[in-house]
């Protein structure tokens, strides 16, 4: 698909307005490359981390190929780049990433540039970057239907799985310790092994962000059993992850993900994903844009949610 000029007119330094994008963009395409871009120039390699079982953000088809909205939205950066870079034949090199290695790998170089569902927080400023907002969710609940659980305090005494590294998991674990409710929490490395655990019966609920949790439902065996419950226990901005430090990359990246968002093109992916059916098993998710997604994508900013 062809991309919009984010790089000659639509890049810029701030995240603010689009606007600033405008009047900065040309600038920044006569500008000598730095970090990343450069790296990118010379290796004629971007590297992008994707997650294996995020559906329907990141995760990786039957043919072995990653897709998803998140992945969606990396093509049209992944593009950006090859147009900045004077490289249009640029390698892409796919590295799988989890909860636990995903920050380390970005810090270190091997991956580039992070597409899966990673949320911006404040506290993880000090080791990455983060790009402008492409989502947000609520940390919630899935359980059986038949389980009783239907709020956070039904969890008393029970088994709960969540995954390793996550907002979720430090949040049950401090609501656990405060409330004195004597779960058991499993931390899984992965949706997948969530999933399992979960269906398993070994954990009585899973406590991750609602649409992640949505994509799980949809792998289950029998969805229908399975029901999103709990009063939400924080937000989750979603962003792109990349190395602090790099301003040229990060603009270049906003600049991308700005333009989608005021051009609507960023509403038909979103409709793709979470309204229409996906694969593996071509089931719709049903999950319509939130009146806070909204705001972000009218207003576009990397601010976090806490």
């Amino acid at each position: 698909m062809t991309i919009p000029p984010p790089l000659t007119t639509l890049v810029g330094r701030s995240l603010f307005v689009a606007a600033c994008a405008l009047a900065c963009g040309a600038s920044l395409a006569a500008e000598p490359l730095t970090g990343t871009l450069e790296k990118i120039r010379q290796g004629g390699l971007i590297s992008i981390g994707h997650r294996e079982t995020s559906v329907p953000f990141s995760y990786v088809d039957t043919n072995g190929k990653v897709i998803g909205f998140s992945q969606d939205l990396c093509d049209r950066v992944i593009a950006a780049v090859k147009a900045r870079t004077g490289k249009p034949d640029l390698q892409v090199r796919f590295i799988p990433v989890t909860s636990q290695n995903r920050i380390p790998l970005v810090q270190n170089g091997t991956v580039d540039l992070e597409c899966g569902v990673t949320t911006n927080l404040a506290a993880r400023h000090a080791q990455v970057a983060f790009s402008t907002t492409f989502f947000v969710a609520t940390t919630r609940l899935l359980t059986r239907t038949s389980s009783g659980i239907r709020d956070f305090p039904d969890l008393a005494g029970k088994t709960v799985v969540t995954n390793q590294g996550t907002t979720s998991e430090r949040l049950l674990r401090k609501m656990n310790e405060e409330k004195k409710m004597n779960m058991q929490i499993i931390s899984a490395k992965d949706y997948g092994e969530g999933r399992l655990t979960l269906e398993s019966g070994r954990a009585a609920a899973y406590m991750m962000d609602d649409v992640l949790l949505a994509g799980v439902r949809q792998l289950a065996a029998k969805p229908a059993e399975w029901t999103i419950v709990g009063t939400p226990q924080s937000s989750e901005a979603y962003g792109f992850m990349l190395r602090k430090d790099d301003p040229q990359f990060k603009a270049l990246v906003d600049g991308v993900l700005v333009q989608l968002m005021k051009s609507g093109e960023i509403n038909a992916l979103y409709d793709k994903w979470f309204m229409k059916p996906v694969p593996p098993k071509g089931l719709a998710f049903d999950f319509p844009m939130s009146d806070v997604i909204k705001a972000r994508y009218a207003a576009p900013n990397d601010v976090p949610l806490e």
